[in-house]
């Protein structure tokens, strides 16, 4: 599967602009939901992230957009670090609710997830959200699935129930410290996020479907324990170790990943290799609301950075409608709030279209101690506004403040 094409991104001028230190002060410190605290991440010359894509059967969503504009900041800060960073996200093109949709609608599965992920990629082409090395689909990446599940069964770690193959998370050790959730909080959202916890057969209602059996009208593969389809959080497992290998430095994805999906994917990665931990970070980001419930496609209530497109809105408003709020809060959309990004964008182009301004050092160490910082976005929004707003007697200073907009935030002024 191709990924989408990348923005250039300047170098930010070395006067006035210091390099990052990359000891100390000068790590990207990231909220890790497995330890439950804001941690230093420590990667060596490479930095590795996964990211959890899209299930492309409703895209892009304000939701989506918040998301991966969270990863496309950490991204920005490890390679302002001086690291490389290698980036890989999947896309689950084939998956329940893709298919449940393609019925609903009388769409062909296959041109209904090729339409949504190109819109996807058009999406994040006009957010300017850097593309990852490795866009990989399900469809593609059977093959992987079906070798992890098959070093699962080689373990133990894999039963039948009516042809459909299952994870006993009895196999990990370290099942649930991921999420940090109890048992009784587990259930509900297992059963809310795709698992059967009643189904009966099962060794524990926890256990997570590894591979379904081929069911009348849905698309199939053959593999040696029957002919069907993978699992969902199998295959992020699958794709992130051969991609990434165990104990990469990120996984990401929204808030509503942390279970069961980052917390099953641990687990079979871990069992599968024999080693911990998958990720050494694990990151999430908060949902996006609107009218008081959380946007989601199963709502209906969706704002489309598409359609915003269609109707004129600047993509770095929408951009900068996003950085506002910190990337793991909760919040809610409104058009007010779009309105006040695009006002922002107006006074950030003027003031980097005047003959000087203040002296753009300060401002950048301000917004880098902020990103660095748990990436805190809205207070370097708030160190370029100072600066906007402040006459200075710098010629270069505008210049350096739009490098450096568009280097660490993403915002092309």
């Amino acid at each position: 599967m191709r990924s989408w094409p990348a923005p250039p991104v300047p170098s930010l001028p070395a006067a006035g602009l210091p390099a990052a230190d990359h000891q100390g002060d000068g790590a990207l410190r990231l909220y890790d939901t497995a330890s439950g605290s804001v941690r230093p991440t420590a990667p060596g010359e490479t930095a590795r992230m996964y990211v959890c894509g899209i299930t492309p059967y409703d895209a892009t969503h304000m939701g989506h957009a918040n998301t991966y504009l969270a990863f496309d900041l950490v991204n920005r800060v490890w390679r302002d670090l001086g690291h490389t960073v290698r980036y890989v996200q999947n896309a689950t093109d084939v998956d329940d609710p893709l298919l449940e949709r393609a019925r609903e609608t009388g769409q062909d599965w296959r041109e209904l997830a090729d339409r949504e992920i190109e819109l996807f990629r058009q999406d994040m082409v006009a957010l300017r959200i850097l593309p990852p090395d490795v866009y990989v689909g399900a469809v593609e990446s059977i093959p992987l699935v079906v070798e992890m599940v098959e070093r699962l069964r080689g373990k133990g770690a894999a039963y039948e129930v009516g042809g459909d193959v299952y994870f006993p998370v009895a196999a990990d050790p370290a099942f649930g410290t991921v999420s940090r959730l109890s048992r009784e909080e587990m259930g509900p959202l297992f059963a809310e996020r795709g698992g059967d916890p009643d189904r009966d057969g099962k060794k524990d209602p926890l256990d997570a479907l590894l591979w379904s059996a081929r069911r009348p009208g849905e698309p199939y593969w053959d593999s040696p324990f029957g002919e069907g389809r993978p699992g969902w959080h199998v295959e992020c497992s699958a794709i992130s170790i051969e991609y990434l290998g165990m104990g990469f430095d990120v996984e990401g994805g929204g808030s509503d990943l942390v279970f069961p999906h980052h917390e099953m994917s641990a687990s079979h990665a871990q069992v599968a290799t024999g080693k911990r931990p998958h990720a050494k970070v694990y990151v999430h980001a908060g949902m996006v609301g609107l009218d008081g419930e959380k946007m989601s496609k199963s709502k209906g209530n969706l704002v489309f950075v598409s359609k915003l497109r269609r109707g004129g809105t600047d993509p770095m408003a929408i951009r900068l409608a996003l950085l506002a709020h910190h990337y793991r809060s909760d919040w809610e959309w409104t058009d007010s709030g779009l309105e006040a990004a695009g006002a922002r964008l107006d006074r950030w182009r003027a003031a980097v279209a005047r003959p000087s301004g203040p002296a753009a050092a300060p401002v950048a160490a301000e917004v880098r101690g902020h990103l660095t910082d748990d990436l805190d976005a809205p207070s370097a929004l708030a160190a370029i506004d100072r600066w906007a707003a402040t006459p200075g007697d710098d010629p270069d200073a505008p210049a350096r403040i739009r490098a450096l907009a568009d280097a660490l935030l993403g915002v092309a002024l």
